[in-house]
């Protein structure tokens, strides 16, 4: 037989093979399909039960897992053909308002607006579904009106929002220090300023504040126009943790479209691993997402000083959220609240028991 033919011969049992292979390969759980009856990971392209998952997040540090799995594109991977639209908030309140109006589906967002979001609704509108970071928060002052934390008293510090984690935190610590505040109005013995973080940084340079309660990068971009850090709220809690960001979902999209939901989920556990094992890209990963989001990277010395407060992790350290509540509460915000039901682990449980990793708990407040 002439070479030629031998050659063609060749390409042409090779080719016919090809498909036998790939399902041979699909059959061992290495194609589209999943092992021991998993659903289906979405393929590139494939559309889910839902067009759209519209993501709600702030342009903050501790967002971080929705800012990487945005910018590297790991949370859209993962939901394939359904089309992430992601939408940033400044604070809690209004990302809560923006699902309750059914803007979002999906949000990351801090522990007192969920749960005064969910109290409200009288249970109907939101589940915390997973966990995202803890820390990132500090106190930072003016080093020359303010040299200890007793000398906040007559001092005007800023808070995000009324309402907000930082908010309650603040209001809380400011009440076990045996001052008093008005919640609603924020004055009293220490004068508790609302205002956007994109607007504090200049508020301190122009004197009308003295210092500010607030998350990262906030926090270091004033410590880098001459602000001091006089506390860590981590330092105010058992082991140093508690929970700063949450995933959270509206009941009626998760109902509708719990596919959607855990493709989500996968691709923040995805997303939470690659921070960890690489946190010098993912740093950098995040500063170009809030540079495509504002304009403007963050300065080395600002990213450098917030990142390492930050701890990136899908456990939603539910015990610490009862802890928030009774915060609340104590500020006058809340009404003591009923928080059974407030989460749905289920669904991040079975991505994370896939994926090899230990199951999170809810603390005796998920769905029974």
């Amino acid at each position: 037989m002439p070479a030629t033919t031998r050659t063609t011969l060749r390409r042409g049992l090779a080719a016919a093979a090809l498909p036998l292979l790939i399902g041979a390969l699909a059959s061992c759980g290495y194609g589209s399909e999943a092992k021991n009856d998993e659903k289906k990971v979405a393929a590139e392209g494939e559309k889910l039960s839902a067009d759209t998952v519209r993501l709600g997040y702030f342009p903050n540090l501790t967002h971080a897992t929705a800012l990487v799995g945005d910018q590297e594109g790991i949370l859209q991977k993962e939901l394939g053909g359904t089309k992430l639209v992601p939408t940033t908030f400044n604070a809690g309140p209004s990302e809560i308002e923006a699902l309750n109006a059914d803007s979002i589906d999906i949000g990351f967002i801090g522990p007192s607006p969920s749960i005064n979001g969910y109290v409200k609704s009288k249970g109907a509108n939101l589940r915390i579904i997973g966990g995202s970071a803890s820390g990132g928060v500090k106190l930072v002052v003016n080093p020359a009106k303010i040299k200890t934390l007793d000398d906040l008293k007559g001092k005007k510090i800023a808070t995000p929002q009324k309402g907000n984690t930082q908010d309650v935190a603040f209001l809380n610590w400011i009440a076990e220090k045996g001052w008093k505040v008005d919640s609603a109005s924020g004055k009293g013995d220490v004068s508790v300023v609302r205002s956007d973080n994109k607007t504090t940084p200049n508020a301190y340079k122009s004197g009308s504040i003295d210092g500010a309660w607030v998350p990262e990068p906030t926090a270091s971009k004033l410590v880098s126009d001459g602000a001091k850090v006089l506390l860590d709220e981590s330092d105010l809690w058992p082991d140093k943790k508690f929970v700063i960001t949450n995933i959270i979902v509206s009941q009626k999209f998760l109902k509708a479209h719990p596919d959607v939901v855990e493709a989500f989920l996968r691709g923040a556990v995805k997303t939470t691993a690659w921070i960890n094992a690489n946190p010098d890209k993912a740093k950098a990963s995040a500063n170009a997402k809030l540079k495509s989001l504002s304009g403007k990277a963050l300065g080395a010395k600002v990213i450098d000083a917030a990142w390492p407060s930050i701890q990136f992790t899908n456990d939603p350290l539910a015990a610490t959220l009862q802890s928030q509540a009774d915060h609340a509460v104590k500020a006058g915000l809340l009404e003591k609240p009923e928080l059974s039901g407030i989460y749905d682990l289920k669904p991040l449980n079975k991505v994370l028991k896939a994926a090899g990793q230990p199951e999170v708990a809810d603390a005796g407040l998920g769905v029974k």
